[in-house]
């Protein structure tokens, strides 16, 4: 819908009237004159299953515009599971996740066991922020073959495979918008706590094509998944779209439902990647296939150091070195075999090199003290390689072992986003924008702010796109794509999720670092970024944040079945 000026009026949490409001009283006014109105954004990748039970308003996310989140994907949650798991299941999501298992231990209620029951402690719990969740099916499975220990080490058996169909079913029933899976091979990049596999990384194409057959029988739901080439294709190319294309496609036939892949970029110097999804997309549509793709449209960088840092997981032996406590990992990067090894992983980063994350520019932010690793801060990898003669791999290793893992980096902009290519993939009208990842990899990565910058970047510093293309990309479409029903747009009779901000001085703050705060369950802490500029938040008619300050209003509502 066109821009225009004019009244909304709210009334028991919905849009009650639009315009014709000049003689209409009200019990609160808010004078938006100036500024944008617009619907509350749906944050459709995150992974706040845990942190909405001690964060109700889903921060990074709902600090940056967002009213609506999806939680349960990439086949990651916490149900069902049996009281004897929590521990464990708890463990899978520290390290691929990042979320400190005390907070987990402290914050979350576990008062449930199976899905249905987890779907009513998500409704009992109190809410800033509209939740809707996938049924993942890594916990599926693992209820299902009745350990984590009998799903790691095999496949499901026939007899187990109608259980977690059947569990799927139920989930459905329950109020789940579908389910979820992450596919990404042996050599996982994000890998359980242990670095091996996640349970569903090494799925079959006909497990899923079981799965899949659930929400054709049941005519609903839709399929999320993070899919990538296994084995030594993700050395050559992590994000080869070719190579999932044909279970993408059997799935959304199987299924008859929407697909919803991950991951696709826009990268700068390479047009032939995005405008490839944009073929593709486009030929799956023309079959009748409802495919779309997440976009990781974000600007953003990895802030770490070496005491909790993983993102090079995808590398065997970095992501051998890089585990257990820090005086393990301190010890594994003293030894100089397992030195050289790590060094010799340079195929494995070639991926990376080539979506933009080069070595040669990781920046060192702060020495933590140690002289030795002062005197490089301000400086990059590359150039501290050239002046000692040394590798950048061998730097970058160097650097954490003289400071003690504690020296903080920072790579560049993670995949070199191109913003006329990331316009393009847009116009599609087949891929969201993102990726938020919002409660995940939270001591390096603030996805959670991608609204703002997609609107501050897309549309007001280059004018690529229009405010209305944007906030169709940003609400709209992915309440669609998601199964929300009365949610995304500002029409009479849907919920009253809106945002009101000041364009010209929307920004995230900081700009260009995280800040690290120490606010989670059990003291633990995660990297953050806020907003400015937003001046209202409203959720389901009711004030959450006004010019960044909460309101501590708990107005938000778990979504069964796409509706409150």
């Amino acid at each position: 819908m066109p821009k225009w000026v004019g009244d909304l009026g709210i009334k028991n949490g919905k849009i009650a009237a639009i315009d014709n409001l000049k003689s209409a009283t009200a019990t609160k006014e808010i004078d938006a004159d100036g500024l944008i109105v617009a619907p509350g954004f749906v944050d459709a990748h995150t992974h706040y299953d845990a942190q909405i039970f001690w964060d109700p308003y889903c921060t990074i996310s709902g600090w940056h515009g967002v009213t609506s989140v999806v939680i349960g994907n990439c086949g990651f949650g916490f149900a069902p599971c049996r009281p004897e798991d929590r521990d464990r299941s708890m463990l899978s999501m520290t390290r691929n996740e990042q979320i400190a298992l005390e907070a987990m231990q402290q914050g979350m209620p576990w008062d449930w066991t199976t899905f249905p029951e987890f779907l009513d402690s998500l409704d009992r719990t109190p809410k800033g922020v509209n939740v809707l969740t996938f049924a993942p099916l890594s916990p599926l499975i693992i209820y299902a073959m009745g350990s984590f220990a009998e799903a790691k080490k095999r496949r499901p058996n026939e007899e187990e495979l109608k259980k977690i169909c059947d569990l799927i079913d139920n989930a459905m029933e329950a109020g789940a918008c579908g389910w979820s899976v992450q596919r990404m091979g042996e050599h996982s990049i994000q890998p359980d706590f242990d670095g091996t596999p996640m349970v569903t990384d090494i799925m079959t194409d006909e497990e899923g094509y079981a799965f899949a057959e659930v929400l054709r029988k049941r005519g609903a739901g839709i399929i999320q998944l993070t899919y990538a080439p296994s084995g030594d294709k993700m050395a050559e190319d992590f994000f080869d779209l070719p190579t999932v294309e044909g279970w993408v496609e059997k799935l959304a036939e199987t299924s008859g439902r929407p697909v919803l892949h991950n991951t696709l970029l826009a990268i700068d110097g390479k047009p032939e990647v995005h405008r490839h999804a944009v073929e593709w997309l486009q030929a799956c549509h023309d079959k009748g296939l409802m495919v779309y793709g997440h976009a990781d449209t974000n600007r953003n960088f990895q802030q770490f150091n070496f005491e909790t840092w993983n993102g090079f997981d995808i590398a065997p032996n970095w992501k051998a070195a890089l585990m257990g406590t820090s005086e393990e990992r301190l010890a594994n990067l003293k030894n100089p075999e397992i030195k050289a090894k790590m060094i010799g992983d340079k195929p494995w980063l070639a991926s990376f090199e080539g979506i933009g994350l080069t070595v040669d520019d990781i920046e060192v932010l702060d020495g933590a003290g140690y002289p030795e690793v002062e005197k490089y801060v301000g400086k990059n990898l590359g150039q501290i390689a050239a002046e000692e003669g040394k590798d950048n791999l061998e730097v970058m290793i160097d650097i954490a072992v003289a400071s003690e893992l504690k020296a903080t980096l920072r790579t560049p902009i993670v995949h070199r986003p191109n913003a006329e290519y990331i316009a393009e993939l847009m116009r599609s009208g087949k891929a969201l924008p993102g990726i938020s990842d919002g409660g995940a990899h939270m001591k390096y990565f603030v996805g959670g702010a991608y609204s703002t910058d997609f609107l501050t970047w897309m549309v007001r510093d280059t004018g690529l796109l229009s405010l209305e293309e944007a906030h169709h990309l940003l609400s709209a479409l992915p309440a669609r794509v998601n199964g929300f029903r009365d949610r995304g747009t500002l029409v009479e009779g849907q919920a009253a999720d809106i945002i009101i901000y000041d364009m010209d001085v929307l920004k995230q703050v900081p700009e260009g670092l995280f800040e690290t705060r120490q606010d989670l369950p059990g003291g633990d802490w995660r990297r953050v970024r806020w907003a400015e500029g937003y001046r209202w938040t409203i959720v389901n008619g009711e004030v959450t944040f006004e010019n960044g300050v909460c309101t501590d209003a708990v107005p938000g509502k778990l979504l069964r079945h796409g509706r409150a």
